[in-house]
């Protein structure tokens, strides 16, 4: 027989009172329609139209859908997991219910869990567009999304910078390494340019280039595309150069760049250019200089050619984000 501690331990047990209600408040997070693009934790993926109102469908297909279904995981014949919700909403409130007489509030708490529990994913179409859907159906074709809102167009901000490197001789995955910065950096375009030193770049070469930007603006959730501009041949930037009041030529024993930049500028685009392994030939810098691109210094020490591109291209967009937010708290 148990000691007598045990059953009045018991009854000390049964006499207390029931345990406080707890009041579990789930929120949704609201949807802000923020500008800012890497604020979003959701599955992104590409779409090249997207339709404008709410409730209308989406066809995903070819290699968009291939990698939506890696990253997802999903299968055949997979649906919204609404279904899903419903069995956890179940469990969650009778372990709840039976441990703690929890109490659930009602409101947004039924759309907090069917976002948990529902493949919810983001649609940009690479020219500003951007909208949030759900995945309704998925066979071997493709899936349909269905979109939950109306779509958004979001304007580019700050000045957009326009690349000219000469990359077209790069080895070993170099130039892909250039791109693939650039896009993650936030370039308006890249431009491969063709010199006395670097002649040519392969047109396979291009087609790849042209997959990995679209894989980076997914990776770094930009909702404007990176644009690959076909080559040009040096003879042709200067009139190019003539037509931007921001123009930078990255050259040795220039001044720095950070010393060659004004505090503020109000233009919406500029140019920056890198010459080939080798660099230019002095007729080429003085044409350039001639057209009304500034020399600036990247360094003491030599460069590579992407290196020099994503370093000079990294200090721009500081700089042109900086200026950005302070003419912004100025106003």
């Amino acid at each position: 027989m148990p000691p007598p501690a045990t059953f009045s331990s018991f009854s000390a047990l049964m006499r207390r009172p029931p345990p406080p209600t707890r009041r579990l408040l789930l929120v949704a997070a609201a949807r802000p329609h923020s500008t800012n693009e890497a604020s979003r934790a959701r599955p992104r993926f590409h779409s090249p139209s997207l339709p404008s109102s709410k409730g209308e469908v989406v066809r995903i297909q070819g290699d968009e859908f291939w990698h939506m279904t890696r990253v997802l995981r999903l299968g055949i014949n997979d649906r919204s997991r609404c279904f899903h919700f419903f069995l956890s909403w179940i469990a969650f409130f009778l372990v709840e219910f039976l441990c703690a007489s929890v109490c659930i509030t009602e409101g947004e708490c039924s759309h907090h869990w069917i976002q948990a529990y529902c493949q919810w994913i983001e649609l940009f179409d690479g020219a500003g567009g951007l909208v949030e859907g759900s995945i309704q159906k998925v066979d071997k074709n493709g899936s349909d999304v269905e979109l939950l809102e109306n779509a958004r167009l979001i304007a580019p901000q700050g000045i957009q910078w326009h690349v000219f490197a000469a990359f077209g001789t790069l080895k070993g995955g170099r130039a892909d390494w250039l791109i693939e910065k650039c896009t993650e950096l936030g370039a308006s375009s890249v431009t491969p340019l063709l010199t006395e030193r670097c002649h040519t770049i392969a047109e396979n070469r291009v087609d790849r280039l042209q997959r990995l930007v679209l894989a980076a603006v997914k990776q770094c959730q930009r909702v404007h595309d990176m644009s690959l501009k076909p080559p040009i041949q040096i003879n042709d930037l200067p009139l190019v150069v003539a037509q931007s009041k921001l123009a930078f030529l990255a050259s040795a024993e220039a001044p720095p760049v950070l010393s060659v930049l004004p505090k503020s500028t109000d233009e919406e685009s500029g140019l920056l250019i890198v010459g080939p392994e080798g660099d230019f030939t002095e007729e080429e810098v003085n044409i350039l200089k001639a057209a009304g691109a500034v020399p600036v210094g990247l360094g003491p020490c030599r460069l590579r050619v992407e290196t020099a591109t994503i370093s000079l291209l990294s200090a721009l967009m500081l700089w042109s984000d900086a200026s950005r937010q302070e003419t912004q708290r100025s106003r």
